[in-house]
């Protein structure tokens, strides 16, 4: 059997095991959050290293991609090299492919014109290629990351235009404490805080990692359709009290949760038997194919 760990900086309340099956190949899968504390997750990622067959990072990236410039995060690469044995992966291999294909599927499974549809994307960086395949579908999409990363009220809408800013902004940005940026360890409890709702307001569907969206989303969001990653039951409920009426996870069900798409990503790469950076995208895609994955459709009442 292989294992497969994610050591993510979030809450340890999300901790989560379940056991799996991918091409024939069994597996135990686990999420174990240390709270936002780096120190205890590079503990933990050494620990791991060489006693598992691929190791997650949750919580956080190492690399932000925007068109095809690649940075990377100082804590990110701190996590990355605590392992030398044992492959580490962040999720961006997936990011770039399951959820292009996960756009897809909305439109040819769901049969949802995205063309013109309004689409808050709350942060593009981390999963850029949701992000451009939903402009090449036709949606407007509102570029989040300067407004809730930053806190710039600088809405984007140019995906030309994004990419310029990310090359401005990012260099330095990645210097700085992940935590500076995301939800991480308790603050990922918290009650949202609602802040710059006329974007929440205006989109039809809002997309991107569900801690980034959660953390300032308004109390109703009546009507509109989620696509995220990562969600347990109790934010299923979350969002179906807001007024949410179709949920997408972009990952499939596991015993009853979407694991990140770093746990997905570590398996693929135990399966390959290879090294993060020796993976190409279309081996991804080859193993995908022959999984036949496809995400999770909750359609909630969105009853208050």
């Amino acid at each position: 059997m292989k294992r497969v760990v994610s050591v993510s900086l979030g809450s340890s309340s999300r901790d989560h095991r379940a056991r799996a099956q991918f091409l024939g190949e069994e597996f135990d899968i686990s999420r174990v959050g240390t709270d936002g504390k780096l120190d205890a997750a590079i503990a933990m990622v050494r620990e791991l290293d060489g006693n598992v067959d691929a190791i997650g990072l949750g919580g956080i990236d190492v690399y932000l991609y925007a068109g095809r410039h690649r940075y990377a995060l100082r804590d990110g690469l701190r996590l990355l090299e605590a392992a030398t044995l044992t492959p580490v992966v962040d999720g961006s291999g997936l990011k770039n492919t399951l959820e292009r294909k996960a756009v897809k599927f909305m439109q040819d499974d769901l049969g949802m014109n995205l063309r013109g549809k309004r689409v808050l994307m709350v942060s593009a960086l981390d999963r850029f290629g949701m992000a451009q395949a939903l402009v090449d579908a036709g949606a407007d999409v509102l570029f989040g990351d300067f407004i809730f990363a930053l806190d710039k009220d600088m809405p984007v809408r140019d995906l030309h235009r994004f990419e310029e800013l990310a090359e401005k902004y990012l260099p330095d940005a990645c210097k700085l404490p992940f935590q500076f940026f995301y939800p991480t360890g308790k603050k990922q409890e918290k009650p949202p805080e609602p802040k710059y709702p006329q974007y929440y307001d205006d989109a039809e569907i809002i997309a991107g990692d569900f801690h980034f969206m959660r953390q300032f989303m308004p109390p109703r969001l009546d009507g509109k359709i989620v696509l995220t990653n990562t969600v347990t039951p109790g934010n299923v409920e979350e969002l179906a009290a807001r007024g949410v009426t179709l949920l997408i996870t972009t990952t499939p069900d596991i015993e009853g949760r979407s694991f990140g798409t770093n746990v997905l990503e570590a398996a693929l790469v135990a399966l390959l038997r290879k090294r993060w950076e020796d993976v190409a995208p279309e081996e991804y895609d080859r193993l995908l194919d022959a999984l036949q994955l496809r995400p999770r459709v909750v359609r909630l009442r969105g009853a208050a």
